[in-house]
């Protein structure tokens, strides 16, 4: 290997993660080579193959963490994350490791503290700070033309009348199913991406079709630090579409209704490189946030804001600058754990009925937009 070559990858798992959220965009990184999948399913071996022809299949994990790759990107079942992690980062791996990285704070805290003994990255994967919907909250905040911005709303949900009686909906701890650390764990990310730290936590966590599963409607208040409160819901049973994001401020307020399009494109085969979508259509699904901002005799006005475009490739083109050129990761494992922090408070709160108070607050190291 010279230093001119990409950057050999070994992908862990081929169900939906693997195949659909993870091996498209690493092929689709300049500096990065999807070498090899780690798969014992036969019928996911063969589709592997056929989807990433001259890709090598490992039956076993011991035989993968021989085979000379770089990096391991771990997008299997959650209960397998920390033993594949730790076992990547021992062999001298760097690690992309899915959400939730751990059950608990202080798991993700103690492989933190192993890739730093192992003189490893690791890098937590939160694609969704680049969905489209996300990035068009986060610039309207920051133009300022909300004012302060005092509250949030953000929701995923969908009505699924059937669960699919997978691990993701077993009430099993160990499993860490439900949707609070699910997509619970997309919006928590990027509430205190948004808004800042996190001083207090209020949570439901219901298993409504099955009282034996996992949560499948959620609901977590944020209070942060700085005075604003965060709403986020995450369900599998509701019927009407809601606003996917909503912003109020003191000047106005931003309502989003298009949910971002990049997941839904890439289970329809197509993806991110030229020769398909074409990367300068990726992400780009067209449509509008509705803007209101008020002068100061409340008068309003009223502005349609083109959506900004999903970027999930620029993770990927982040993970190959860090590994390549030294820069600093896409995502930190520091904010991830500081994630961990806020839904082991909504997990707590859910079980007790009570509000829980972080101190220190739990926070990212960037600076708040608003």
């Amino acid at each position: 290997m010279t230093a001119n070559d990409p950057i050999s990858v070994l992908l862990f798992g081929y169900g939906l993660a693997g195949r659909i959220f993870h091996a498209p965009l690493i092929q689709a990184a300049q500096g990065l080579r999807l070498d090899a999948i780690v798969t014992a399913n036969p019928e996911r071996a063969a589709q592997a193959r056929a989807d990433n022809p001259g890709v090598r299949i490992y039956s076993t994990v011991d035989e993968a963490l021989a085979g000379g790759h770089r990096l391991a990107v771990v997008g299997t079942p959650n209960v397998t994350h920390l033993p594949y992690t730790a076992a990547a980062l021992e062999a001298g791996l760097d690690v992309v490791l899915d959400k939730p990285i751990a059950a608990t704070a202080a798991a993700a805290h103690e492989l933190h503290l192993l890739a730093r003994s192992a003189g490893r990255q690791l890098i937590p994967f939160q694609n969704r700070r680049w969905d489209a919907d996300f990035r068009t909250a986060c610039s309207v905040a920051a133009s300022g033309a909300l004012g302060t911005v005092h509250r949030l709303d953000s929701q995923i949900t969908k009505m699924r009348v059937v669960g699919k009686n997978a691990w993701r909906e077993s009430a099993d701890p160990a499993l860490m199913g439900g949707q609070l650390y699910d997509l619970g764990a997309h919006l928590v990310d990027q509430a205190l991406m948004l808004l800042g730290p996190v001083v207090g936590v209020f949570a439901s966590a219901r298993s409504v079709r099955n009282a034996q599963d996992a949560d499948d409607d959620t609901t977590i208040i944020l209070e942060h630090v700085s005075g604003a409160i965060s709403r986020l819901t995450v369900s599998q049973l509701t019927a009407f579409t809601t606003p996917r994001i909503q912003l109020s401020g003191t000047r106005g307020g931003l309502r989003i209704d298009d949910y971002d399009v990049q997941e839904p494109v890439l289970v329809s085969g197509m993806r991110p490189h030229t020769g398909q979508a074409g990367i300068d259509a990726w992400g780009d699904q067209g449509g509008f946030a509705l803007l209101r901002t008020f002068d100061d005799d409340s008068a309003m006005t009223e502005t349609a804001v083109p959506m900004e475009r999903g970027m999930w490739p620029a993770y990927y083109d982040g993970v190959a600058r860090c590994l390549l050129e030294g820069a600093e990761p896409p995502v930190l494992i520091d904010d991830v754990v500081s994630n961990m922090r806020v839904i082991d408070a909504a997990r707590e709160s859910a079980a007790t009925g009570t509000a829980i108070r972080l101190d220190p607050p739990a926070g990212h190291r960037a600076a708040a937009i608003a």
